[in-house]
């Protein structure tokens, strides 16, 4: 069963991060850049947006390491600003997606999750709906941080000087280092929370 569970929520992991670059990839051509259509990553097939480290073996060695989290990325969706229709707005709604996404994917399963639960209904779904949602609401969280590259930076840039937001590009990956070791238990009581918001249950780490 254990083997199973594991194998399980590496599958969901694949599958919400390929649904996280697709949104991506369908809202960037929506408000009209092509890019990612013409590279073939429109699409949700995992073998266009599979990253070996990111999707395969980070998850697995989380896993094996007992960690709390099971995080993993694909590669980025490539896609052109200057491209958007919308040039202040149009960023930050293709960096949104993403999350969107995966907080659409927690809700629908998150909803059938509160309800085998309400009504008592003794399931063997319940352990793996609960694994769907808890991921996709990690990815989604986790995204948002607005620490550059991660999908909450265009967000920030809308309400930020130029200036500033170059500066946060430049060391972004400084910043998201120091977040990822000294400042990520501070989301976790904020997935727990939107967990327990969807699915009526709480959620301890």
């Amino acid at each position: 069963m254990l083997e199973s569970i594991v194998i399980f929520q590496i599958i969901i992991l694949v599958f919400s991060i390929v649904i996280h670059e697709f949104s991506h990839g369908w809202m960037a051509n929506y408000l009209g850049d092509p890019t990612a259509k013409y590279a073939g990553r429109l699409t949700l097939n995992p073998m266009a947006h599979l990253d070996l480290w990111g999707s395969f073996l980070i998850p697995f060695m989380l896993i094996v390491v007992g960690s709390p989290v099971l995080f993993g990325w694909a590669k980025p969706v490539p896609y052109n600003p200057y491209n958007l229709k919308n040039q202040k707005y149009g960023p930050a709604l293709v960096g949104l997606a993403g999350p969107g996404a995966n907080f659409l994917v927690a809700i629908i399963f998150g909803l059938a999750l509160r309800f085998l639960i309400t009504q008592g209904i003794n399931s063997t779904l319940i352990p793996f709906f609960s694994i769907i949602v808890l991921i996709n609401i990690i990815l989604a969280v986790f995204n948002l941080v607005p620490i550059p590259p991660l999908d909450g930076s265009k967000i920030l840039s809308l309400f930020i000087p130029p200036s500033l937001n170059e500066v946060f590009e430049r060391y972004g990956l400084v910043l998201l280092i120091f977040f990822i070791f000294f400042a990520l238990p501070i989301i976790f009581p904020i997935i727990s929370g939107i967990y327990g918001l969807i699915v009526g249950q709480s959620l301890a780490f």
